[in-house]
């Protein structure tokens, strides 16, 4: 274990020390020499796609196209530890309940089915028959299909996703929680209604023409560490990184690229952002609309004087629709709530507008600092209104580029994991299948956990993820886990998921994207969509961790079978071969006409995406301008005015460098200089000498959630974390998660699209343990 510690980082991001930290976590997995070599095949054509983030691959015939994080996913994956039932069941799930989630991760890999023994209060060895069985059992015995949740991880390739919602569908139910709800789901339902699409509209080689990128909400460095490749490329050659983030984050600073051999031999680095603007958290939206209307502004004033128009008036004549309304909205609108609500002043503001016109070829990136908020649809419409004023999008170096978490969660929600899915979708699934699917919407993970809590869902059937530690209000998701009658989990490595658990409870190990899968005698290889709708070829290459391990369609087809009987799918002949799902989901969606042909290229194929080619699959046929009111019921303000005795700060929730999602890898957060520790705030100087604190003190958070219907104040407490000085915007804290999702309310989430408003919380500040 590290050395607990606070030590300023002056490094660039990359560079030896994340090599460094590669080598580190293969020894401590025990994988020194297989790890190595089983990196060299991340994201390549013949090999599998990095478990870790949805970043493309830029070149999938390069020998190092992996980075610090996806090595540490792929050595987690690989490690020689093994999670044996004996290790398991050797404590109670009460003494497991105790251990962190670091110390649940280190188990190693799960090797044999698991059920729950009530009376010793421990998991023991199952076979797969009766845990198919005893899932069969529970399905059959509801009494509605409603009263069954299934949970989708965005680690689920697309054959086992689109078995898993046919099997689901089959059984009677369009109950899909998945990843999704909890941190993109806004941007599909902000993309959706004005471009058309709900997805990203740029390629890897738009980065390669774009002269300015827009950075909202976002820390590659740490979440995304390829992405810095392309930032560092396009600087290099003059583009403008214009990067918003509450936090100085180390990656958008400057980074040293481990694939530069000079770099290294020199420890030389490359600046990342060009300009940076500190823009407080939740000040997102009044930054866009201001930079909107500084655009506008200027081009009022150019067309007064007779010069060239700032706006792309042939666009905005031919693909768009509001533009009018808009543009009279914004110049309504005065300066100073919009400077104030943001945290910058005008002059940054329109510095930032000016930077942008400046431009002719512009991308704007951004993550869950955008997407975890009350108005996030809104503030993502706002992105969507900046880039249209000026033509950037539908064209090279330009458009959207919603930056996606897991590796395949966009497409899971393309193969269906969806719990409103469109008619269309259900016509053809029905036609092709011979079945009519269910048409009421099921439940999204907010809605899941209060029909857990309400009695009315029973089983809870999960495939991957960690859905007790990813999601919000703890001590609420965790009662609803612990009323259901059966929880499965179908996963690779034990984590705290598994020991909060129903009356029943079954952990159901399967194969990891790093090992060798085969089927009927024959190997095979399963596909994945990045953030780029780029759909390619993962396959495997070590032996399984495990000879008791089924692959994940395998799971689901056997689930299948056992519940439903074999009917008219043929569920073991598709998960005995990927290909023939493969034909199944091309006979399904159009866009993946010749499937299995275009995904046997090396780099696979891009899905069509409308929006980029200026098709705009809209009621109006164009794309839509959207006119937003700069909203006023911010929680931080609501709870300020309901606690006047106390100072309120907003705290945004973030990963460490030793963490993927809920996945903790280790204690350390080398860029922000944090070693040894988790629970920690990160606080502004000055907030802390108003505070008469002092870095070092330990402190209990307390959030404070006042509804907008001005209903009886709301506080959850989550205690014992450390002050750290850090350079945030006043006002502001930052912690980690899962420790800190204690204090986000359940009710608290996206208006439009229901996601937890994790990276805006109200919260007191108090000395540990005051009374």
């Amino acid at each position: 274990m590290s050395e607990q510690k606070i030590e300023f980082y002056d490094g660039p991001a990359g560079g030896w020390a994340a090599l460094k930290s590669v080598a580190r976590h293969l020894n401590e997995q025990g994988v020194a020499v297989k790890g190595a070599k089983t990196l060299l095949h991340a994201n390549q054509a013949d090999g599998f796609d990095c478990p870790g983030c949805a970043w493309p691959d830029r070149d999938h015939r390069s020998t190092f196209e992996f980075c610090e994080n996806g090595a540490k996913a792929v050595a987690a994956e690989a490690t020689a530890r093994r999670a044996t039932p004996e290790v398991i069941g050797a404590r109670t799930l009460a003494e497991w309940a105790e251990a962190s989630d670091h110390e649940l991760e280190a188990t190693g890999r799960l090797t044999e089915p698991m059920v729950y023994d009530p009376e010793a209060d421990r998991y023991r060895r199952t076979t797969w028959d009766e845990a198919f069985a005893l899932i069969a059992r529970e399905l059959q015995a509801l009494a509605d299909p409603n009263q069954a949740i299934f949970y989708t991880s965005g680690r689920t390739s697309n054959e086992a996703a689109f078995l898993y919602q046919l099997f689901v569908r089959q059984f009677g139910t369009n109950n899909f929680p998945d990843c999704s709800n909890m941190c993109h789901e806004p941007s599909g339902s902000g993309l959706r209604p004005t471009i058309g699409v709900g997805k990203g509209t740029v390629t890897l080689q738009d980065f390669e023409q774009a002269d300015c990128v827009l950075v909202f909400g976002q820390n590659p460095g740490t979440n995304h560490p390829r992405m810095l490749g392309e930032l560092r490329a396009a600087r290099k050659r003059g583009a403008r990184i214009v990067s918003f983030n509450p936090l100085r984050e180390r990656g958008l600073e400057r980074f040293a690229d481990p694939q530069d051999k000079l770099e290294m031999l020199t420890f030389g680095s490359a600046a990342i952002s060009s300009h940076y603007f500190q823009v407080k958290v939740g000040g997102d939206f009044a930054l866009l609309k201001g930079m909107c209307k500084r655009v506008v502004e200027l081009d009022d004033e150019a067309r007064r004087e007779g010069r060239a128009p700032v706006l792309d008036a042939a666009f905005i004549a031919e693909h768009t629709c509001g533009f009018d309304a808009f543009a009279a909205e914004l110049r309504e609108q005065a300066w100073e709530p919009l400077a104030e609500a943001s945290g910058l002043s005008r002059a940054q503001i329109e510095q930032a507008a000016d930077l942008y016109v400046a431009s002719e070829r512009v991308i704007a990136c951004w993550g869950m600092g955008i997407t975890q908020h009350r108005h996030s649809v809104k503030t993502i419409q706002m992105i969507v209104n900046l880039l249209l004023l000026r033509g950037n999008l539908g064209r090279p170096g330009a458009g959207a580029c919603p930056v996606r978490g897991h590796s395949n969660v966009q497409g899971d929600r393309t193969m269906g994991i969806y719990e409103k899915p469109a008619p269309a979708f259900l016509d053809r699934l029905g036609e092709v299948f011979g079945f009519e699917p269910p048409r009421e919407p099921g439940v999204d993970t907010i809605g899941a956990i209060q029909a857990m809590l309400d009695g009315r869902a029973k089983v809870f059937i999960a495939m991957g993820g960690n859905f007790a530690a990813a999601t919000p209000d703890t001590a609420a998701t965790w009662r609803a886990l612990r009323r259901c009658e059966l929880t499965v989990h179908i996963t690779t490595k034990f984590n705290r998921s598994h020991v909060v658990h129903g009356r029943q409870a079954l952990v159901l190990p399967v194969l990891g994207r790093t090992e060798i899968d085969v089927q009927a005698g024959a190997p095979q290889g399963v596909t994945v969509e990045d953030s780029m709708s780029m759909v390619h070829l993962s396959t495997g290459m070590n032996a399984p961790a495990s000879e008791h391990l089924l692959s994940e369609p395998m799971v689901v087809a056997r689930m299948a079978v056992a519940t439903l009987g074999d009917g008219r799918t043929p569920w073991l002949q598709l998960a005995g071969d990927y290909a023939a799902i493969r034909d199944r989901i091309e006979a399904v969606l159009p866009d993946f006409a010749g499937f299995n042909d275009k995904v046997s290229r090396p780099g696979g194929f891009r899905l069509r995406n409308t929006a980029s080619e200026r098709a705009w699959a809209t009621p109006s046929g164009k794309a839509e301008f959207s006119t937003h009111a700069l909203p006023t019921d911010g929680a931080t303000e609501r709870a300020a005015e309901r606690r006047r005795d106390v100072r309120v700060f907003t705290l945004t929730t973030l990963r460490s460098h030793d963490q993927y999602n809920t996945t903790i890898y280790g204690l350390d957060d080398r860029y922000r200089g944090v070693y040894g520790h988790r629970r920690v705030v990160f606080i502004h100087a000055a907030d802390l000498a108003d505070l008469g604190m002092k870095a070092g003190d330990w402190v209990d958070v307390t959030s404070l959630h006042a509804g907008t219907d001005g209903g009886e104040l709301q506080e959850r407490r989550a205690e014992r974390f450390l002050l750290v000085e850090y350079d945030i915007p006043r006002g502001c804290l930052a912690s980690y998660f899962p420790e800190t999702n204690a204090l986000v309310p359940l009710e608290s989430f996206a208006l439009g699209a229901r996601t937890p408003t994790s990276k805006a919380i109200p919260v007191v500040l108090s000395p540990h343990g005051a009374a």
